[in-house]
């Protein structure tokens, strides 16, 4: 394994979405295209299966420099209610485009540090988001929760309003990592929210797991996933830490390159926790996701409903998902945007009632068919070229590029279609580049990617 660590070990894209962010047409696009591209796919999909909002709440009272999302760090709670006013803003511009209205299936509020955000602050948004829309018959409402700050209050008002999932990021246990990261939390924290969480009625509770931070080793890792074991969270997300300091800047620069565990220790600690967690009775779900059997996302890996988008792993599918506040990421399907990262601009663009989009991107057919294999083996570790609408020019030689998987028996192809084996799970971002015709086009001259191990 180590041999194939080192091999494979390059930068290369998280696939949240196709084409990358770093390859997105931004020339051509314009707010107009992508207002059209969500009129066609809302009205292909909305009285179907509904659409998917995401919520981006950016404030943090400190700094955590294992973080790569947008935040705006400040202990002045004063922010909320000018944002919040924003935020109802913007949607009100998203649902005059929309025509009528929307059916709500997903909702789900991420950071940032959504419950930096009092709870009345957080009903009155997610009250103005609803008045203005129906709700799907089965709709789900998640939310991401800091430890250290959620309170009994915040689980009750949001569990009143519907949310069902929480997700506690926990990182790892132990002190000296959490110094090195900025992240201070007990045990005990992560316990009294998630004994909460259950004790209200949350169905599902997850657990935010990374390897690979400054300091830690195996046995961290090994420490960790025995506290989480105790407290049996629904699913849990065991990430590699993104090491990306030239994108985000000081953040990441807490600590020095030669503080973080090398590529063997990352795949160590990889394969590791995953034998601890399957162990503990998880299953797979997809690359760094795992749930228990009684877990909606176990549900749909089983049902092949599982979902990949900006928001990582979905249990269901909606074709179109608005992103709102500062740098959220919209998806219409057929086109990607993203709103303006600074607060200020953003706040000014709304108040000209201007969608704050500052650039995106109009898929081609050629792009709707990688896309489509992408998702297909990111979600099913499996996909096929057997029909005319997944096939493409450049076919035969990704599959001259996919040989090299075969030999390492990562992959097995055959009848047309791809299937990533156990031993190639762990390489999945890999096998997804051989299909990024755009990435293959074009290499970067310059490191746009965190590693893929």
């Amino acid at each position: 394994m180590c041999n194939l660590v080192n091999k494979y070990n390059v930068a290369g894209p998280r696939y949240t979405s196709y084409p990358t962010v770093p390859y997105w047409n931004t020339n051509t696009f314009s707010l107009e295209e992508w207002k059209s591209s969500l009129q066609k796919s809302f009205h292909e999909s909305n009285d179907t299966e509904g659409i998917s909002i995401y919520i981006h709440l950016p404030f943090c009272e400190s700094l955590c420099t294992f973080c790569g999302c947008n935040k705006r760090i400040t202990k002045r709670h004063d922010v909320e209610a000018p944002y919040m006013k924003a935020v109802l803003s913007e949607w009100a511009l998203y649902c005059d485009v929309l025509e009528h209205k929307p059916m709500v299936k997903e909702l789900h509020l991420g950071g940032g540090t959504p419950t930096f955000f009092s709870p009345e602050h957080l009903q009155e948004l997610i009250e103005g988001i609803l008045s203005r829309a129906t709700l799907a018959e089965t709709y789900e409402f998640s939310f991401e929760g800091h430890p250290n700050n959620t309170t009994e209050t915040h689980l009750q008002t949001l569990y009143n309003l519907g949310c069902r999932r929480v997700c506690f990021g926990v990182q790892d246990y132990n002190e000296t990592v959490q110094k090195a990261i900025h992240r201070v939390q007990p045990f005990e924290n992560v316990e009294r929210v998630t004994k909460l969480a259950r004790k209200i009625g949350y169905t599902s509770v997850g657990h935010d797991i990374i390897f690979g931070l400054p300091f830690q080793t195996s046995e961290h890792v090994t420490e960790t996933i025995a506290k989480t074991k105790q407290l049996a969270p629904d699913r849990i997300a065991f990430y590699s830490y993104a090491h990306v300091p030239w994108i985000k800047g000081n953040g990441q620069r807490g600590f020095k390159d030669e503080d973080l565990p090398t590529a063997s220790e990352k795949t160590k600690q990889y394969n590791l926790g995953k034998f601890l967690l399957k162990e503990a009775g998880y299953v797979d779900i997809g690359m760094d996701h795992f749930a228990l059997p009684t877990d909606s996302l176990y549900t749909s890996m089983i049902e092949n409903r599982l979902h990949r988008n900006f928001m990582g792993y979905t249990a269901s599918k909606t074709q179109a998902m608005i992103g709102l506040g500062v740098s959220a990421i919209s998806d219409s399907w057929y086109g990607f945007s993203q709103n303006v990262k600074d607060i200020d601009t953003y706040y000014k663009l709304l108040a000209k009632d201007i969608i704050p989009v500052f650039r995106g991107h109009i898929l081609t057919e050629e792009d709707l068919i990688i896309r489509k294999h992408i998702l297909n083996l990111m979600c099913n570790f499996k996909t096929t070229w057997n029909s005319d609408t997944l096939a493409i020019p450049e076919l035969s030689a990704i599959a001259h590029t996919l040989k090299e998987f075969e030999a390492d028996e990562l992959i097995q192809i055959a009848n047309n279609t791809l299937r990533i084996t156990s031993k190639g799970k762990p390489f999945v971002r890999n096998i997804c580049m051989a299909f990024d015709v755009l990435l293959q086009r074009k290499k970067p001259e310059t490191q746009l990617f965190s590693m893929t191990i």
